[in-house]
């Protein structure tokens, strides 16, 4: 369907394009969607999507998922999807953006990279932003500790999570309501690599708030 809809678009994909995809799409073809007709099922959900709940108030529950992902409610959304149906989050995203990328660079004939998003808040920040949970063909993270700035001092902690960046770029691009579901980005400087989504994930021991 990616395929279809880029062929028949304005531009074709090139080497060294990132297709970034909205996991909705990619759970719905994967059939990670099941039904809540109710409150109580949608909560329930919930809770057998979350593998450990961090935090709640009221209705709000912040969870980490199987992935290692700390978000709201597991990742179970009921936006964009029609009548009482749910989408939970693809049970590999790293493998489903693996595959995608395979048929697309079989199809065009370029080399790619793919990252899969959701939209998650942030900590002690209003509003959401798209962010990546699945990568492939590409660090997730540029790791600048070593390098020096502009002054000669060496940076020490400096990790920029490029795929992270390149999900909320492309989120601007597809919007929440608009019914574009991926985006295709070109011209960004990107390293090669079997990057992961599970390389943004925060160790325990480095997290200084729970």
């Amino acid at each position: 369907m990616l395929w279809d809809a880029i062929a028949a678009g304005p531009i074709t994909l090139a080497d060294g394009d990132i297709v970034v995809v909205t996991h909705k799409i990619v759970s719905k073809a994967e059939g990670r969607v099941a039904t809540a007709p109710t409150e109580a099922d949608y909560r329930r959900a919930v809770l057998d999507e979350a593998a450990a709940v961090i935090r709640r108030r009221g209705d709000l529950v912040i969870t980490q998922t199987r992935h290692g992902f700390i978000c709201a409610n597991a990742g179970v959304d009921r936006s964009n999807i029609e009548g009482d149906r749910i989408v939970l989050l693809p049970e590999r995203p790293d493998r489903s953006a693996a595959t995608i990328k395979k048929r697309l660079e079989a199809l065009s004939g370029t080399t790619l990279a793919v990252i899969i998003s959701d939209t998650f808040g942030r900590p002690w920040r209003r509003g959401l932003t798209d962010i990546a949970i699945g990568v492939a063909g590409m660090a997730a993270i540029n790791d600048l500790r070593g390098t020096e700035d502009m002054y000669g001092r060496v940076l020490e902690v400096s990790e920029v999570a490029v795929v992270d960046e390149i999900a909320g770029a492309a989120d601007l691009i597809m919007g929440k309501s608009t019914g574009i579901p991926a985006a295709v980005v070109r011209g960004v400087a990107w390293e090669p690599g079997a990057g992961r989504a599970a390389d943004l994930v925060r160790p325990a021991a480095e997290d200084l708030f729970r």
